[in-house]
């Protein structure tokens, strides 16, 4: 059976991958008489940081190869789920991206958005999203920052360094947008512990 943490980690994929879906429309009109439905807005708010580079532009297209933290949070409960997203475009062998840990070697979830095959004429070229759950507290431990390194299948390392001030900036936004009605220690991370 899911616990809670589990199931908003859950949710926020499946958020995440429809594009956070527009706010549900009222199941009645003013016609029809019935009540309207109070609660018009998406249970989650969506923060995505800026894009930084881990690689070259593939074939030089921009928006390819990069990453950015993102945060979801619970609008009910004020729980917070923080994120680093990986955008991979390569050719060559396929690099299956499943696993990440921090600096320390402390293993962090792993999640798979996305992995396609752009093209295999001559060489393959491939396409993959990915993820590794960051904890609140892991972001808020180092001023200077924090390394996650992610392993593919095929043997490959990824090592991406997240400075202090893009945590800064991704933390103060994530605030804003929880608002003064969001009690403090509703901020954890729902990030399971592993």
């Amino acid at each position: 059976m899911l616990d809670r943490r589990h199931l908003l980690a859950a949710t926020v994929l499946i958020l995440a991958l429809t594009g956070c879906a527009q706010p549900p429309r009222s199941a009645s009109s003013a016609q029809d008489g019935a009540p309207a439905r109070e609660d018009q807005l998406p249970r989650f708010i969506g923060v995505i940081g800026g894009k930084t580079q881990h690689a070259p532009p593939f074939l030089g297209v921009p928006g390819t190869n990069y990453y950015c933290l993102r945060s979801f949070v619970d609008r009910k409960t004020g729980e917070t789920l923080h994120q680093l997203y990986v955008s991979d475009s390569y050719s060559g062998n396929e690099r299956r991206w499943e696993a990440a840990h921090d600096g320390t070697g402390r293993s962090l979830r792993f999640v798979e958005i996305g992995r396609n095959e752009i093209s295999c004429s001559g060489s393959c070229s491939y396409f993959e999203e990915f993820a590794a759950d960051l904890p609140e507290s892991e972001l808020r431990a180092d001023p200077e920052g924090l390394t996650v390194i992610f392993a593919s299948a095929s043997g490959a390392e990824k090592r991406i360094m997240i400075s202090g001030a893009q945590i800064s900036a991704q933390l103060a936004a994530v605030e804003a947008r929880r608002g003064p009605a969001q009690p403090a220690a509703a901020a954890q991370s729902t990030t399971p512990h592993q």
